[in-house]
């Protein structure tokens, strides 16, 4: 069976998840990991039995086939760009780039070299997920026309090690939680015609009370309380919430509501859950989950985590010549929403997108199958 050998660059938290997951698809196999810190690289390398490298190394490397970027989204375009330079496919973290003409800039090299691009969140391949998809599309609510979704806590200095970079520009909550809001409404709802938002920052400071920095004072130069609104071109109009300035609140993470009933969608940043729907009774009632292998828990805490499927998906794709689901058209679109949210907000007027999509393909029980092991 022919496998695609995948290299990841930067070894920070997140490439655990990469590393322990990957060997779960049947398309993928991980043989090497870099870092511009190689000891991060030896340790990761040595935890996982795989060859460690730096970056040029792996780069050159014969044997792997795609590059996944998981360094800080600061790095995310110039990274996915020496990527494609060395004829490598790439896979990046979300945010796929930090703005509209870095995106732009890696289609048009993709293109030229004839390299596939893939980004996250794959979160919306999760059973919950699309089963939320084929109940909207067989008109289980009827026509989506509104909606809310939520993402809002007290940010992450509490838990970080090292939180700096998520206060600064090219983070914050709308571009570090906002990609797996906007790409399950994408791919629900299809694409964003215009948005329009307010935005701002509670402090100019934050206080880590993580180790090994606690009591260290960091800035905060990007804002972290977002409210937008979202107008489809479907004509579904969605208010989404982001902010790291709430202690607590009572809000779903997604509602969705059409012209025959409500649906509840539980939070894409995972890929299970439970689904709710309500009909013109206004009666509010758990849905039968498919049996969907990406729905099912598969950790201790009792949530489903496939991370490395929008991975293992573009590899299949690579293979089969198809597309594949986390494409860069879509990351694009997304990052486009995002920015022009936080436009909005700077600017205090509507902002029109110069960019659409497709929606991704479905992804029923049987092709999230056919993606395993």
């Amino acid at each position: 069976m022919t496998k695609l050998g995948v290299g990841i660059i930067g070894c920070g938290n997140i490439s655990s998840a990469y590393l322990r997951l990957a060997p779960m698809f049947r398309d993928i196999e991980v043989r090497g990991v870099a870092d511009i810190n190689l000891q991060a690289a030896e340790a990761q390398g040595a935890a996982f039995g795989v060859t460690a490298y730096d970056v040029n190394g792996l780069l050159g490397a014969d044997d792997i086939d795609i590059v996944v970027n998981l360094t800080i989204p600061a790095a995310h375009f110039e990274v996915t760009r020496q990527i494609l330079q060395a004829g490598k496919h790439a896979y990046s973290e979300k945010p796929l780039v930090l703005t509209l003409e870095e995106g732009e800039e890696l289609r048009a090299l993709a293109a030229e070299k004839g390299l596939r691009v893939g980004s996250a969140p794959d979160t919306f391949l999760g059973g919950t997920h699309q089963q939320a998809r084929a109940m909207i599309d067989d008109g289980g609510v009827g026509r989506v026309v509104a909606g809310t979704c939520h993402v809002m806590s007290h940010g992450i200095e509490m838990w970080h090690p090292n939180p700096d970079f998520f206060f600064q520009p090219g983070a914050g909550p709308m571009l570090d939680i906002g990609p797996y809001y906007v790409t399950n409404l994408i791919q629900l709802l299809g694409p964003v015609k215009r948005v329009a938002a307010l935005a701002s920052a509670a402090t100019p400071t934050r206080t880590i009370t993580s180790e090994p920095r606690n009591g260290e004072v960091i800035p905060v130069d990007t804002p972290t309380n977002i409210h937008a609104l979202l107008e489809f071109e479907q004509g579904a109009t969605i208010t989404l919430s982001t902010s790291w300035d709430v202690w607590a609140h009572r809000h779903a993470n997604m509602e969705l509501y059409g012209t025959e009933g409500s649906l509840f969608v539980p939070d894409p940043n995972f890929f299970g859950g439970d689904l709710e729907v309500a009909g013109t009774d206004g009666e509010i009632r758990g849905v039968e989950a498919w049996d969907h292998p990406f729905g099912r828990v598969n950790e201790d805490r009792g949530t489903a985590n496939y991370r490395t499927a929008g991975l293992a998906d573009m590899a299949q794709g690579i293979l089969q010549g198809r597309a594949h689901r986390c494409s860069l058209e879509l990351a694009i679109h997304a990052v486009d929403v995002m920015t022009s949210v936080l436009r909005s907000g700077e600017e205090g007027a509507f902002v029109n997108l110069s960019t659409t999509c497709e929606r991704p393909e479905a992804l029923g029980p049987g092709a999230a199958a056919n993606l395993l092991a």
